[in-house]
């Protein structure tokens, strides 16, 4: 479907640290371009590009607006259990203690990061043909290994620099539990540089051929044709430690392969996560609806925006939880 939205004129916005809205404008729940009731949705940047797409889509043909903005998953869940939101994005699941204060989550798609490194990085021709492994990329991002030639070939000498998020964010929180337990402060700590934001990480990957961080795949892939974009190349997992890439484990030349390997789950999750909407006890009306609709007719667009669609099974026990929160 051709529309008027850019999704990747809103990753770039929020590349940069926006936290305003997309749509509208977050105080306020009366709209001067219709009678109908307005959703006030913040949170998660990861998911908000989705949900902007789903907002546009859904309000085109309904009389409701629908505001949303980002400023992180703990912003959007402050946000909504001060009731000064309606819905808020979340890049993770709920916490026990936000449970406890009345959250309740629904699924809505599946997001993933992945290793990155530069496409002229002096390796890159033996990591994009033997992959590394969970356990090597733990010991190269808790600084461990900090030479290629510990790794990949040992007749090299080239170091190795390791690039984190300064920000608070979901994603990192994810690579760190992936990568065997470690926090976002304890990878912060132990980095080489912080960068407030994918867009940041994505430009240092893109300039420094002896780096290596993560990043959300559509960073790393372009948005409109899904191929590699820019100097930034995927890590791909050696998951069976074999020291090559089966043709199970190689799967990273386009976008689509990639989120089919995360669908099938030759992906591990994590680094691949849920995303979630939530709301304070309950979702109202007017958000009921939507989040029902995303949960349905909205998974439609889903993968082409770049995330992965939770299955049939998940999605019918996340309309269980919407329906018992409604």
């Amino acid at each position: 479907m051709e529309r008027g939205y850019s999704r990747r004129s809103a990753l770039t916005a929020l590349g940069a640290g926006s936290a305003v809205a997309l749509s509208g404008c977050l105080a306020g729940s009366d709209s001067d371009s219709g009678s109908g009731p307005t959703i006030r949705i913040s949170g998660g940047v990861g998911p908000l590009p989705m949900v902007q797409v789903w907002a546009d889509i859904y309000t085109d043909e309904r009389d409701v607006e629908i505001d949303v903005s980002g400023g992180g998953t703990g912003v959007g869940v402050s946000d909504v259990l001060n009731e000064q939101v309606d819905v808020a994005m979340m890049g993770r699941g709920p916490e026990e203690a936000e449970l406890e204060q009345g959250l309740v989550a629904t699924a809505m798609l599946i997001d993933t990061v992945v290793g990155t490194i530069n496409v002229n990085n002096p390796m890159y021709d033996e990591i994009r043909e033997r992959g590394l492994t969970q356990e090597e990329l733990a010991a190269i991002f808790s600084k461990e290994i900090t030479n290629w030639n510990e790794v990949v070939e040992p007749d090299v000498d080239e170091p190795i620099f390791v690039y984190g998020r300064s920000d608070s964010s979901a994603a990192y929180q994810k690579w760190g539990e992936f990568l065997g337990g470690y926090t976002e402060s304890e990878l912060e700590d132990m980095a080489d540089g912080n960068f407030d934001g994918d867009q940041q990480v994505a430009q240092a990957i893109n300039n420094d051929t002896h780096a290596i961080s993560l990043n959300n795949i559509n960073y790393v892939y372009d948005f409109n044709t899904g191929d590699l974009e820019m100097n930034i190349r995927p890590v791909p997992l050696d998951r069976d430690g074999n020291g090559t890439l089966s043709s199970e484990e190689d799967f990273y030349d386009t976008r689509d392969d990639f989120l089919t390997a995360v669908e099938d789950g030759r992906y591990p999750s994590p680094p691949a996560r849920d995303m979630y909407l939530a709301a304070n006890g309950e979702f109202d009306d007017a958000a009921a609806d939507f989040v029902e609709w995303v949960l349905t007719e909205g998974q439609q667009y889903v993968r082409e925006n770049g995330y992965a669609p939770i299955g049939d099974e998940k999605l019918e026990k996340q309309r269980e939880i919407l329906a018992e929160a409604s």
